[in-house]
């Protein structure tokens, strides 16, 4: 596996992984995973091979990054891409002015996996297209 992650402008990839991860395994609707903050976010690629695998996306509010749209393809999962897209995007986040913090939303049964990368849950579970969540947070 030769993967490489890296931002993009190709976010035509990043909605095919998306489609595939969110609208297609957890039947989340279109309407709810497209939408209009693409366009203003620093997309995040994960190709092996030229074969994209893995995206996310970081939208800048104030002094937060907001990550989301974490999503890796099921033949890649627990390969620790999932990680690394992670660390990739609090790197990129780290650079931009300002921004003294990291947030997402988690899913609830991936808690755990941004608990071991620093974050920490704060606030209720929350229904986001219909899945159960909780927002997470790391200072940077």
């Amino acid at each position: 596996m030769t993967v490489e992650i890296a931002l993009t402008h190709d976010i035509a990839a990043c909605h095919a992984l998306r489609r595939t991860v969110f609208i297609e395994e957890q039947q989340v609707p279109e309407a709810d995973e497209i939408d209009d903050l693409d366009d203003l976010a620093l997309h995040i690629l994960a190709t092996d091979e030229g074969r994209p695998v893995g995206s996310a996306r970081i939208l800048l509010l104030a002094e937060t990054a907001k990550i989301g749209r974490v999503c890796v393809l099921q033949d890649q999962r627990g390969t620790g891409l999932g990680a690394a897209l992670i660390r990739t995007a609090l790197d990129v986040a780290k650079q931009q002015p300002g921004v003294t913090r990291a947030k997402l939303g988690s899913q609830e049964h991936a808690i755990p996996f941004y608990e071991k990368l620093g974050f920490a849950a704060f606030g209720p579970v929350y229904l986001d297209a219909g899945i159960r969540h909780r927002d997470m947070e790391l200072a940077l």
